[in-house]
């Protein structure tokens, strides 16, 4: 009898163990939550200011410089792109395309003479 007291009594010690293991790990569990929801927090909150900040800087480098005339002419550049047909359209983008490939090549171009300039200079010494 006294056997089955200390079995019980150890299966009563176990169980106890495992709750309190389990309590504590819960509660760490929930302390870091609360931790990195609170780094997030501070990270959001800066994001926040910076993009508050550049906008404010945007808008004052940019003041007087969009003037009515201005306004007016994005508007209708804004209007014809709405209306444009698919192939109208689609010759634009391919224009627009064709600009920034000759802009790559030309930087590509340059890029190849400063090398070249280099090779030859480490050559010379």
């Amino acid at each position: 009898m006294e056997e089955k007291k200390v079995n019980n009594e150890e299966k009563v010690e176990k169980k106890e163990n495992i709750l309190t293991k389990t309590g504590k790990f819960f509660k760490n569990a929930f302390h870091d939550m609360a931790e990195n929801t609170k780094a997030q927090h501070e990270v959001s909150k800066a994001e926040f200011a910076a993009a508050k900040a550049e906008a404010k800087a945007n808008f004052e480098e940019n003041r007087g410089t969009n003037t009515l005339k201005r306004a007016k002419e994005i508007g209708k550049q804004s209007w014809d792109d709405a209306h444009m047909s698919p192939q109208e359209r689609t010759a634009k983008v391919r224009e627009e395309q064709k600009k920034q490939i000759e802009e790559a090549n030309e930087r590509i171009r340059v890029a190849n003479e400063r090398y070249n300039a280099a090779k030859v200079e480490k050559k010379k010494k």
